[in-house]
């Protein structure tokens, strides 16, 4: 075991671990090429969190690739429902059983495992896919990767030094159709990028003063859930997380990270971001930004009739609208050569291509398609939307340093302190 990894777990369990010995992992060239991982060898998989898009996900892995033997959750109930689910729907099969672990501590401690799929609610999403780097586990993490932008550049070095695999849930990065279209733009096949128009993504607000203070219910670890957050006493409304402030950025931060990934990669910004941030006229929250080359990308149009899952570039040739899976074109000759759309899977969630790029990259140990950087990058532009909205100013950004110029109480939104126990390692 490394030295980090045993630093890192010492610091992060205390007493959880104290009695715990922590077994050798199984090693990387235990794994075969990709395509031809055989029934003794797949991919041995643990998931963190057990909600719907967890759930989600487990359908969606390859079975003759990859394994799910355990899973951990601070909601031990959930964890039942999910195991229950999974039998009922044949995940799970007959003589088969998933490990249960009350939390990602545990979990990386006790299972022999290569990857952890990190699909907790936003606010402790970094954390722990910063534990599963550091107990040396290559990791498929949901989006949005960060709920604050300097929590991601810390999470980027985490990774890099390393040297592990952080896929992003940015799945829209392995679909052809936007890839094509994406690529269309970068390359300048429609001439140059005249306005970029994007969902008006809504926000959240902040958890109130005063509310009624709940029973926790039985097998939910309150204070665990909450993670690096202050503490707030219970309500079942926090469970709503992606609705309050301090556990997440709402659809800016949700829907908005596909959006945003789009108009990142088609503008050529996977490693920068904007330049300037702007309120627009209205009051409604719509936010302009400027990059460097003078690009405007506008967060203005109607959420719920534009396209959720990219924007509208608006060229010299012509528009182009690019979705989840979906390309439209004025005139539309422009994407006359473009490839058929991928195949659904059910619900539009189209997850396996990405899943499949992340288990290549485990054997290859090449970047996969949305890298921990393509990700962090991404999300700061949700966040330095918010970060707008909520001082309603015009702002000068610079993506390099990953600091507002001269502005302290912009920067105060940069991070958040943590409480004490869910401090991010320094590396």
């Amino acid at each position: 075991m490394s030295a980090s990894r045993r630093t890192f777990i010492k610091q992060t369990s205390g007493a959880l671990l104290s009695a715990v010995a922590i077994p050798t992992l199984i090693p990387r060239s235990a794994l075969a090429a990709p395509g031809a991982v055989g029934a003794n060898d797949r991919i041995i998989v643990g998931f963190v969190g057990t909600g719907m898009r967890a759930r989600q996900l487990m359908e969606h892995i390859p079975r003759e690739r990859a394994k799910i033997v355990a899973i951990a959750d601070f909601w031990r109930q959930k964890m039942i429902d999910c195991v229950n689910e999974k039998k009922g729907s044949g995940l799970i099969g007959d003589g088969e059983e998933w490990s249960m672990y009350d939390s990602d501590i545990e979990l990386y401690a006790h299972e022999k495992l290569d990857a952890a799929f990190v699909i907790t609610q936003d606010h402790c999403r970094t954390i722990a896919a910063a534990r599963a780097i550091l107990a040396e586990l290559d990791v498929y993490a949901e989006k949005a990767l960060t709920t604050y932008i300097a929590e991601g550049r810390k999470l980027v070095n985490i990774v890099r030094k390393s040297k592990q695999i952080l896929q992003v849930g940015s799945q829209q990065r392995s679909m052809r159709l936007n890839e094509y279209g994406c690529r269309m733009i970068r390359e300048g096949k429609l001439g140059k990028v005249k306005l970029v128009q994007a969902c008006n993504y809504p926000f959240c607000n902040p958890i109130p003063d005063e509310y009624e203070e709940q029973p926790i219910p039985e097998g939910l670890n309150w204070d665990a859930w909450q993670g690096p957050t202050q503490y707030h006493k219970f309500n079942h409304m926090l469970l709503g997380w992606m609705g309050w402030r301090e556990y997440a950025g709402g659809e800016m931060t949700n829907w908005g990270a596909h959006g945003v990934d789009q108009i990142q990669w088609a503008l050529g910004a996977d490693e920068t971001g904007p330049v300037a941030t702007s309120p627009m006229p209205g009051g409604d929250g719509k936010v302009a930004l400027k990059y460097a080359d003078g690009t405007e990308v506008h967060f203005d149009l109607e959420y719920g009739k534009a396209p959720m899952g990219g924007a509208i570039f608006r060229c010299e040739k012509g528009n182009l609208e690019i979705n989840r899976n979906n390309l439209k074109a004025n005139p539309e000759e422009l994407i006359a050569d473009a490839p058929e759309p991928d195949p659904p899977e059910g619900p539009t969630w189209i997850a396996r291509p990405h899943i499949e790029n992340f288990f290549d990259c485990m054997a290859t140990r090449e970047r996969p398609h949305a890298d921990v950087e393509i990700g962090h990058r991404s999300i700061s532009v949700c966040h330095l939307v918010n970060i707008t909205r909520i001082l309603n100013r015009p702002l000068q950004w610079d993506p390099q340093k990953e600091q507002f110029v001269n502005d302290d109480e912009a920067n105060s939104y940069v991070d958040r302190p943590r409480r004490k126990g869910y401090e991010l390692p320094e590396v």
